[in-house]
């Protein structure tokens, strides 16, 4: 019974001790192979770029600031002598002529004066009859010896007030004259009322605003010029467009520009006359007033972080979105400003380059443009 025993394991032992001797084997060759292959090396990550695009442009390009088309000459008007205003004669926007009467003051005061001069004359003509009669007798009876030379002196004298009244009669008669015929405020030029500034029944002192005119004369646009473009704004040129009329463009040229700025926003206020402006052209409407630079060099304006130097010349690294390859590349610099720096040349229009991190990148690193700034 035990023989029998014996005799049925001893091949399923045997099968076993060969199955483990061949995995044995196989393990043996894996790791014989496996230590015989290279290791597979990883590429480094692309490092992400802040980049933007390289724009040429003029080096001054044109500026456009929005003003207001005003009269050269604006006059306040006022009576030249003081009284209740009568009646007023135009209105706000209504076209005057040169003489036009404006408005009327009450004249019954300015002719009592004119009456009162009047009788002053009278009676300073009639003493210097008297005084004149009187001299000549006087000289008559001189000439005879039987008046003394101290009555002689006298009756002169009387004779030369009386003149001399007379004659400020006469000048007292002209300005109760003039006073009366201030009473009628006249338009002295052809223009526009642009503002009433009293009405009927209102007392006005001499020389008080009454009536606005504008003078149909020339034209200006009136803007406010920032105090770093005033040297463009007297050396550029200049042109209007009105905003009624975008299609037609007037040419300005500087008139006056204020000597100092405005104390609240800093700006200068610059007079462009329009020696073209017609009809069209009305006092109040918007317009847009554009000055061309001085200069027809093209530059390119990039951000100052964009900028690489290492002490032999400023580059800037251009980036190739399809590759990520990046170059450095030498480039003339014709400013710096605020912000700023202005590109001459050494970079093509259209051109990517990296604006941040500049210091820590390396010509033979790949990038990755993870944003573009537009500039």
């Amino acid at each position: 019974m035990r023989a029998n025993t014996l005799s049925f394991n001893f091949p399923k032992a045997l099968a076993i001790s060969k199955l483990f001797v061949l995995s044995g084997a196989i393990g043996s060759i894996l790791l014989l192979s496996g230590c015989n292959e290279k290791p597979v090396e990883q590429a480094a990550p692309k490092r992400p770029v802040l980049v933007t695009a390289v724009h040429y442009e003029m080096e001054r390009p044109a500026s456009t600031f929005v003003g207001t088309i005003r009269p050269r000459i604006e006059a306040d008007m006022g009576f030249r002598v003081a009284g209740k205003v009568a009646k007023r004669l135009v209105e706000v926007g209504q076209a005057v002529e040169v003489g036009q009467p404006l408005a009327l003051l009450d004249e019954v005061d300015l002719k009592l004066q004119a009456e009162q001069a009047e009788a002053e004359f009278r009676a300073a003509t009639g003493v210097l009859t008297q005084a004149t009669a009187a001299e000549g007798r006087a000289k008559d009876l001189r000439s005879r010896g039987w008046s003394t030379e101290a009555q002689m002196d006298q009756v002169r004298a009387a004779a030369d007030e009386a003149r001399a009244r007379l004659s400020r009669a006469e000048r007292s008669v002209e300005l109760t004259k003039n006073a009366l015929s201030y009473a009628t405020l006249v338009a002295d030029s052809n223009g526009v009322v642009t503002a009433t500034l009293i009405d009927a029944g209102q007392v006005v002192a001499a020389g008080q605003a009454a009536i606005r005119v504008a003078r149909a004369g020339e034209k200006e646009a009136v803007v406010a010029i920032p105090e770093t473009l005033v040297g463009r704004a007297k050396a550029g040129n200049a042109s209007v467009v009105l905003w009624s009329e975008p299609g037609k463009q007037y040419v300005a040229r500087l008139r006056e520009i204020a000597p100092a700025a405005d104390a609240a926003t800093r700006t200068y206020l610059a007079k462009f006359s329009l020696p073209g402006a017609g009809e069209g052209v009305q006092f109040g409407m918007t317009a847009t007033l554009t000055l061309s630079g001085g200069s027809n060099d093209r530059v390119a304006r990039l951000p100052l972080t964009a900028l690489f130097s290492q002490g032999d010349g400023a580059s800037l690294y251009v980036v190739n979105d399809k590759s990520g390859d990046v170059a450095l590349k030498p480039v003339v610099v014709k400013a710096y400003e605020a912000r700023d720096v202005v590109i001459s040349s050494g970079v093509e229009d259209g051109e990517k380059v990296v604006v941040l991190g500049v210091q820590k990148l390396d010509p033979a690193q790949k990038v990755k443009v993870v944003s573009s700034l537009s500039f």
